[in-house]
């Protein structure tokens, strides 16, 4: 019901700034969450940023709190990941999801994935 591409993805030195985007198509995303996770090569997949598509209530995990920005441009039915000063510890595929949003936050329970975009970080 949602398709979700995920790009923008690539290598910046630390201190820099990415900023992803996440492409849907389907269904109308009035009532579900989108949400950005990643995962490093040997560890587990860490949430990071997740927005309430109809209202734009936003939330963040605490290691990128006052880093990263999520948004969305209804028009455009995209949303985007902001990543400012980036660290090396930021080195992930990053992907995008969506659910249906019960709750809030939702951090869990993502029904529909992108295919990952790689961010590099260099020291």
């Amino acid at each position: 019901q949602v398709q979700l591409v995920e790009s923008g993805g690539g290598l910046v030195q630390a201190g820099g700034s990415l900023r992803l985007s996440c492409a849907a198509s389907g269904r109308t995303l009035s009532g579900y969450a989108v949400g950005w996770f990643r995962q490093a090569p040997g560890k587990e997949r860490e949430f990071v940023a997740t927005i309430r598509w109809i209202t734009g209530a936003t939330y963040y995990s605490e290691s990128v709190k006052g880093r990263f920005t999520i948004s969305r441009d209804n028009a455009k039915k995209t949303g985007y990941l902001q990543m400012n000063s980036l660290k090396p510890e930021d080195t992930a595929v990053y992907y995008c999801a969506a659910r249906a949003a019960s709750t809030w936050p939702v951090i869990n329970g993502y029904d529909y994935w992108g295919q990952g975009t790689q961010v590099t970080v260099s020291s």
